[in-house]
This record gives C-alpha cells, structure tokens and sequence, in this order.
C-alpha cells in the first residue's frame, strides 16, 4: 500500500515591509508565502487562498518582516551554566538550562547561532528533531587547548594528561579539550568531527575568562595549528581560532585558519592581513559590564579587549575584511539576555542597515565555510526570498530607523517564525 502524502503547511504573512537582509532598501505592502520549512514566494499582489483554506494566515498590517537574527560566537552550555555549575553541578543539569536557555534565545529572536565551545551537537539534533524548541546550531563541540591555553580550565595542580593525570571536568562533559603535540591535536579535532562538529574551535592565544594564560601568550605551534586545518579540511570544513593579538592572528592566518574570533587587540598590519587573505573576523562589540571578573587579572584583561573593539571595526571596514558578529558570553548565565543589546550596540559601529544585513545574511555567510558539515544546505539561510529558510521576525517599528528596537524583542518582537513553524505570536 502506497503511503498516503501530505501537503506541507501553508502560511501566508500578508501586508508586511520585508527587509531581506541583503538590500538596503525595504519592499512595501508584501505577501509572503511559506509552505513547509522554506519561502516559496515574495509578492505584491495578494497570495490567493488563506485559512479558509487550511492555510495559517497572518496580517502584517504594515509591520517590518525581517530574517531571524544570528550570533557567530554563542556558547549556549557556556552561557546558560555558572562555572560552579560546571565544577560541581550534576551533568543532567547542564544539559536542561542548556536546552532552556536555547529556547530563551529562540525567543530573542536568533534563530541561527554558531556554538564556538560545548557539547551542543546532541542538543541540536533534539531542536532539529522537533523534540524541543531553539535556533539552528553549527556546533564547534570541545574546545581545543594547549596545556595552560585558553580552553585549559583544569585546576592549577592537577597532572597534566600528557603527565599521566586524568582529563579536567570540562573535558569530561566535552565542554573543552586540551591536546598536546600534533598527533594529540590531530585526535582532538577528529574527536569533535565524530560527535558532529560543524566546524573546529581552536584557541591560539590569551583570553579574560582563562586563568593561566596573558592575553600576549602565543598559543600552538605552527606545526600543531596545520595539523587542526588540514583534518578540518579532510571532513570538508574549517579552523575557526580564538585570537586577539597580531602575532596570534599571524600565524593562524599564515597556518589555513578560516576565521578570527575575537581579535580586538590587532594592529592594522594583521586587520589589512585579515583583508587581504579573505579570512572572516568573527568579532565582538564588547563592553566592559559585558562580563563580570572578581579578580583584578581578568578584570584587566577584559578592559584591554574592549578598549581596541573600535579602532579594530575602523581598520575592518577599511580594508574590506568579511565581518561576522557575536556574543562570546560565557559563565554568567544571568548575562544571557545582553545578547539582544550586544546586538543593538553593533550600531555604534556601522549603519542601522549594515548592522541588519551583519545580524542575518552576512553570518549566514560564515556558516557556509562548514560545506557539507552544514546540515541545513537545503535552504538559504539569513535572507528572506524564494528558497530560504523560513525563518523571520515580525518587528513592531523599523529597526534600520531605530536599531534600538532589537535589543527588547520581548516587547517588539510581536511574531517569531522559525523553520515554517510560528514559535511566537502576539498580534
């Protein structure tokens, strides 16, 4: 017996001013039609047909219809679990605020983010799955560290593995993963390929959350950062490195790393490289109460960052480098929500509507890096149009007028669509 086939679910926005997070200019008293998870048509005239039809149908009534929001550098374990949590906290636990937290972003509006540092494969299976509700995940899965890097939160007087010691609690619950020498680096990076890593995280030098690394430190031989690129490679897919300092961003560049996160304390020299070599910077609109450090070293450190975020977007935006945004807030679970205003903030930066076009089809061009390990190739991703995703946000007012309005979704945010499935409405 043949099995009977179904239609997919038709919807129709109608009566909307569709930014399609690629023109600069809006389209004015727009239908949308979406059937299943993806766009199939923009049009002026009216889509025939509605709920007396079956069809979910909702009235824009002149409302601003934008692509789902992205963050490039979200750490959705990291963000929604305390470091004591991490420490002491039952591994179950973890996991739940892991999957409640990325329904909370869901409701923010970001319905794509890149997760640059946990075990969120499995989480991303169950959102793509339907079992729970949360933004499409590229996960990075562990980070990768040398001993005493960035990624190394094992306490200062345990044994280092190499030494015989056993692996750190971050390691155990795949959160990070320290790796010495080019064979441990090549099983590292294959490690995270196996459990489903889109991309690899590598850190390559100093950072304000680490406890044993100045932010100066090179982290990885050139010899060990080759070996991460060309087993990314061999799986169809890229080195994403945290980095800050010219010398790191150097070598990661000079070694086939795709993308530079972070990168706040470059000198011109290293942002004109960035340019020149086609790499992504993958960059942060931080400020100082972004993180909260009690002691004066990390404190330190985390002033320093910001204080070259600026001057960095000024060299970026000179020497044509690709440009994503993110978030990168990590341990301070109370901070989740600042991701929405971290969003508004990139508009200190550039134009409401390059920050528009940043937040939606500019990441969407960095998730692309991950080729065939991108798992959501069968649609467009960041941009409202035939094809895509239908992923979108229904704005109450104009964002490219005021950027300020996506820093409080709740209240503006009056319909979130993601995949073809409304997971808000308060019209």
């Amino acid at each position: 017996m043949t099995p009977a086939t179904h239609a997919p679910q038709r919807m129709i926005i109608r009566n909307v001013c569709v930014f399609d997070g690629v023109s600069d200019r809006t389209q004015d008293n727009i239908d949308v039609l979406i059937e299943g998870p993806r766009v199939v048509a923009l049009t002026s005239s009216p889509v025939a047909g509605g709920a007396s039809d079956g069809a979910i149908e909702i009235d824009g009534k002149g409302k601003f219809l934008m692509p789902g929001l992205s963050d490039a550098h979200v750490h959705l374990m990291g963000n929604s679990n305390s470091m004591l949590d991490f420490v002491q906290g039952a591994t179950g636990a973890l996991y739940g605020n892991t999957i409640a937290e990325a329904k909370r972003m869901l409701l923010r509006g970001f319905t794509t983010v890149r997760d640059m540092g946990g075990d969120t494969a499995p989480v991303k299976a169950l959102i793509d799955r339907g079992t729970f509700e949360g933004p499409r995940i590229f996960p990075s899965q562990a980070m990768i560290s040398q001993t005493s890097g960035h990624a190394d939160f094992a306490f200062v007087y345990d044994v280092p593995e190499e030494f015989g010691g056993k692996p750190s609690r971050t390691e155990e619950i795949h959160f990070t993963r320290v790796a010495d020498g080019v064979p441990r680096v090549l099983a590292a990076v294959r490690e995270q390929l196996r459990m489903g890593a889109s991309q690899i995280k590598l850190t390559l030098g100093g950072g304000a959350a680490s406890m044993y690394d100045p932010l100066n430190t090179l982290q990885y031989t050139p010899d060990e950062i080759k070996a991460a690129v060309d087993a990314a490679s061999d799986y169809g897919t890229y080195v994403a490195t945290h980095v800050y300092t010219p010398a790191g961003i150097r070598r990661g560049i000079e070694a086939g790393v795709k993308s530079i996160e972070h990168g706040h304390l470059a000198d011109e020299a290293s942002v004109r490289l960035i340019g020149e070599s086609q790499t992504w910077l993958s960059m942060q609109p931080f400020a100082e109460d972004d993180h909260h450090y009690p002691d004066p070293v990390r404190a330190g450190k985390n002033t320093e960052i910001c204080h070259g975020t600026e001057q960095v977007y000024e060299w970026a935006k000179k020497y044509g480098v690709k440009t994503a945004w993110g978030t990168d807030l990590l341990l301070e679970p109370q901070s989740a929500p600042r991701q929405s205003v971290m969003a508004a903030r990139l508009g200190d930066f550039y134009s409401n509507v390059e920050a528009l076009k940043m937040l939606t089809s500019g990441n969407a061009g960095l998730f692309e890096l991950s080729g065939e390990r991108n798992t959501y190739r069968g649609g467009k991703l960041g941009v409202i149009a035939e094809g895509a995703w239908a992923d979108m946000i229904l704005v109450d007012g104009n964002p490219i007028n005021d950027l300020s309005l996506i820093a409080e979704p709740e209240a503006n945010f009056k319909v979130i669509v993601k995949n073809g499935h409304v997971v808000k409405n308060d019209l």
